[in-house]
Parts: structure tokens; C-alpha cells; sequence
């Protein structure tokens, strides 16, 4: 053992990061991957949907709005689907809108699903159908107002928790989630739309790609140690997959304007590359869960900052 600068000697081994039993130090989520990475997937190309629907609507462009109000209305059912099936049954569901805790993410979630998903469906319904137009207008505009907030709260929503991962990005999540929920409704608008009617899809879907990778960026800068887990194993593999698809599924939509077939290949892999960021995050919070260095290190650089404040002088870097 090597002595230390001062010329003591460590008297003890240097310690490893463990717990009791070989049990870590939190308790990883027990939520279901394909459940609640499609979850958060599918809530926030919903949101986003509604208001590229809302502006289609609003310029008469019919064909894309119809794409995006029936794409919201269908993601914000299977999002729905998806979380009712990770509770367990349909009453734990409605067990959360008993009370409305505006300081839980978790409640004010279930009450903005209790109102979007109705108003989506009546607005891909009146669409499809041709009737009840007012009506239809109306509930557009309505899942429109609501669709940020659904497009953005499951980034508060898991970050509000004590995994390492999710809760040291909680500055950027929210506009990480926005930045993907709009790459995916840009993504769907162009898959499903003529070309003629495209424009408002891609400038979508470029706005959310660049939001969501300066988004991620910035996270992995803020987080320190705990950025390994959004670089290294599944959920690493997961987001670069997810950033080189969302850079190809814009210069696609650019380069191939006026082109059908290129539109519906960007679309695709844009809705992909917002499919894997859900994904690639939800691996992330879990590894961070599992490994307890993730929970004493930045524990350690807190105290070692608060400490070096205190006391007037920079902080040192903390080590294993």
C-alpha cells in the first residue's frame, strides 16, 4: 500500500462501495422497462402531437392534422394502457384521482391524463368523422393547452425520486422530454403526411432534436460521476443509437424535401431515435440504482463543496 503525500500511512483498507448483505444502497425501480419506457414515450408524443395538430388545424392543413390528432388520441390511450398495466389494475388508477396533491408529480400526472386523453379523443373523433366540428375544435384546442404539460411532466415525474441518475438531471429532464416528445410528433407528421403538408412536421422535429441533444449534453456536463450511466452499458448504446437516428432523421427530412419516400424513412427514424432516448434514460436510472457508488460519491462531492464554501476555498476533487 502506497504511503500518502503527507508520509502516513492508511491504517485501514481503502474503502469499496458496498452495503449490507450485498444489498444495494436504494432500491432499483421495480417498474416495468417495455411499461413504463413506453409510458413515457408514448405521453410525450401525444402532447406534442395535439399542438402540431392544433397549428395544422389552425392553417388548414388536413391531412396533418388529422395524422396528428389521431397519432395524440391513439398515444395517449396506449400510454394509458401502458401505465394501468404496470399498476396492476384499473382501480390504482383511479384510486390517484381521489385527491389532487399539487406537490406530487404523480398526482397532478393522473389528473392531466384524466382530462387530455378524453379531449384528444374527441378531437381525432370529430376529425375522423366529420362531425360535431365546434365540438372537435374545441377539444383540440383544449388537449393543445394541456399537451406541454403532458409532454413534460414524466421528466419531473422521475427525476422527483431518489435514483441517482434521474434526480441529479432534474434541471434539464423536463426540457429533455419536450425536446423528444417533439422529435417524435415531428417524426410521426412526416411519416404520415403528404410532403406538401410536411413543413410544420419537420421544423417540429428539428426544434426537438436539437432542445433534446443540447438537453442531454448538458445533464451529462452536470452530472458528474453519475454520468457513466448515460455513457457506458445498454442505456450508453441506447442514446447514441437515439442521437445518431435523430441526426439522420432530420438531415433526411431536409434533404429529401418534396420527396415522399424520404419523409416517411426520416419520420421513422426520428420516432425511433425519441423511443430509444425513453429507454436509454429509464436503463440509465436503473444502473445508477443498482451500483451504490452512484449514491456515496455525489454524496461525497456535496459535502466536499459545501465544506470548501464554508470555508472559503475551492472544492477538491473527491475519490473513490
Amino acid at each position: 500500500m502506497s504511503p500518502r503525500r503527507n508520509g502516513e500511512r492508511p491504517v485501514v483498507p481503502e474503502a469499496e462501495f458496498g452495503s449490507y448483505y450485498g444489498r444495494p444502497v436504494l432500491n432499483p425501480p421495480t417498474w416495468r422497462t417495455t411499461d413504463i419506457a413506453g409510458y413515457l414515450f408514448l405521453g410525450g408524443l401525444a402532447g406534442a402531437s395535439s399542438l402540431l395538430g392544433a397549428g395544422a388545424h389552425a392553417t388548414r392543413l388536413d391531412r396533418l392534422a388529422r395524422v396528428a390528432k389521431l397519432g395524440a388520441a391513439g398515444a395517449a390511450g396506449l400510454s394509458l394502457v401502458a401505465l394501468v398495466h404496470d399498476l396492476g389494475r384499473p382501480a390504482r388508477f383511479l384510486n390517484m384521482l381521489r385527491v389532487c396533491k399539487p406537490t406530487s408529480p404523480m398526482s397532478v400526472g393522473s389528473w392531466l391524463l384524466a382530462g387530455y386523453v378524453p379531449l384528444a379523443g374527441a378531437a381525432a373523433a370529430s376529425d375522423l368523422t366529420g362531425k360535431l366540428p365546434r365540438i372537435g375544435a374545441a377539444a383540440t384546442a383544449g388537449a393543445a393547452a394541456l399537451g406541454p404539460a403532458v409532454a413534460s411532466y414524466t421528466g419531473v415525474l422521475i427525476s422527483d425520486t431518489a435514483v441517482p441518475a434521474w434526480h441529479t438531471g432534474y434541471r434539464e429532464m423536463p426540457y429533455l422530454f419536450a425536446g423528444s416528445a417533439a422529435t417524435a410528433a415531428g417524426g410521426l407528421g412526416l411519416l404520415g403526411a403528404p410532403a406538401g403538408q410536411a413543413g410544420p412536421a419537420r421544423v417540429l422535429a428539428t426544434a426537438g432534436v436539437a432542445g433534446e441533444l443540447a438537453a442531454l449534453e448538458l445533464m451529462r456536463h452536470r452530472a458528474g460521476t453519475v454520468a457513466e450511466c448515460y455513457r457506458d452499458g445498454p442505456a450508453g448504446r441506447c442514446l447514441r443509437a437515439a442521437t445518431g437516428l435523430s441526426v439522420a432523421g432530420v438531415a433526411g427530412a431536409h434533404l429529401g424535401r418534396g420527396r415522399r419516400f424520404a419523409h416517411a424513412l426520416s419520420g421513422l427514424a426520428l420516432l425511433g431515435a425519441s423511443c430509444l432516448t425513453r429507454i436509454g434514460l429509464f436503463r440509465a436510472g436503473v444502473a445508477s440504482a443498482e451500483d451504490p457508488k452512484y449514491t456515496v460519491l455525489p454524496q461525497r462531492e456535496r459535502l466536499a463543496t459545501q465544506r470548501s464554501q464554508a470555508q472559503g476555498r475551492p472544492a477538491a476533487a473527491s475519490g473513490g
